[in-house]
């Protein structure tokens, strides 16, 4: 594209000539600055008149905006709306979740002070709020003006209230480990998985025919039998031991110890620890002995006790009931010892 450029005075004619790139750019740049022309006069002008009731420029301009403030406002009273409907599902939930809460940390045994406790730290951690103190609930209403403000206190509220309950069922669930842990070691599972001959009690003696206490449970089974642990802990002696024969004792703590007579084997040795059901020895018929068996006793503070009683109580362990009410584990007993 050639431009020719007349000088009035002189009578001088110019020629410029511009490339279609050039003229390209030269358009683009007026249209930028028509851009940023309209939209400063847009919002120093407009809005101000609008603002500030112009008198005529206000009146040609105000419907438009209007318009906008409107599409504007329509747009994020629905996507309040959405919110608070989300907002409503997601504290039926956490009703659902402090609900089961209650039930793990009763189970758990938490006492009423440590729950109160957590609960005075929940209100001393919650912002401000105009509601009523007391006891609260009922479904989710979300309130109609200050909407954006509104949802925001709400969802303030319902992060501390699902923070209070991850640390409610944290603690509880502590507390059932614990348990279990303590549980895993009392004697609770039968060493021999055979029926149990003569029990714990008074007796005929096989050997001399007198009314004698048998201080332990028999299990008949084959030489070699694996004999499992019947709760987890530390072995305090593998030896000989009398009329006992080869024997082998293992402390679970808390006073409790047990006793695996007449073996044929001993699998582990003094100072080794054992986990519950483990192989630690095999049956056999040494020491005071009419034949291949186990004697299995359970000592509480070095006396002995039913071992029927702790593995009843394993029955409802293995099956992760929680005790009956009034049940406790077997106190100590004053017997005399026997064989």
């Amino acid at each position: 594209m050639d431009i020719l450029i007349t000088h009035g005075r002189l009578a001088r004619t110019r020629s410029v000539h511009l490339r279609p790139l050039q003229l390209w750019l030269m358009l683009g740049a007026l249209l930028l600055a028509l851009l940023l022309l309209s939209g400063t006069v847009y919002h120093f002008v407009f809005l101000k008149a609008v603002r500030e009731g112009w008198p005529v420029v206000s009146q040609i301009v105000g419907p438009v905006i209007g318009r906008d403030a409107v599409d504007r406002e329509r747009y994020l009273r629905e996507n309040v709306e959405a919110m608070a409907l989300q907002l409503g599902e997601l504290q039926a939930k956490l009703l659902k979740i402090e609900a089961v809460g209650e039930r793990v940390s009763g189970l758990a045994g938490l006492k009423r002070e440590e729950l109160r406790a957590l609960d005075e730290a929940g209100r001393a951690a919650s912002p401000a709020s105009p509601a009523a103190s007391g006891p609260g609930g009922g479904p989710f209403v979300p309130a109609p003006a200050g909407g954006a403000a509104r949802l925001e206190q709400l969802m303030q509220q319902l992060d501390l209230d699902a923070d209070r309950q991850s640390d409610l069922l944290v603690l509880a669930e502590s507390r059932l480990l614990s348990r279990r842990l303590e549980q895993m070691l009392v004697p609770s599972i039968r060493p021999v998985e055979v029926a149990v001959g003569s029990g714990f009690g008074f007796r005929i003696d096989p050997f001399n025919g007198r009314t004698a206490l048998h201080t332990g449970l028999d299990f008949a089974a084959p030489v070699g039998t694996p004999i499992r642990a019947a709760a987890g802990g530390r072995v305090i002696e593998a030896q000989h031991d009398g009329a006992y024969g080869l024997a082998l004792k293992i402390d679970h703590g808390q006073g409790l110890v047990t006793r695996y007579a007449h073996s044929s084997e001993i699998l582990v040795r003094p100072g080794e620890l054992v986990r519950r059901g483990q192989t630690v020895a095999r049956v056999g018929s040494t020491g005071r002995s009419t034949g291949p068996h186990l004697h299995f006793e359970v000592l509480l503070e070095g006396v002995q006790q039913d071992p029927a009683r702790f593995l009843a109580l394993g029955e409802r362990i293995d099956a992760d009931l929680p005790p009956r009410p009034g049940e406790a584990l077997p106190g100590p007993g004053r017997v005399a010892k026997g064989r």
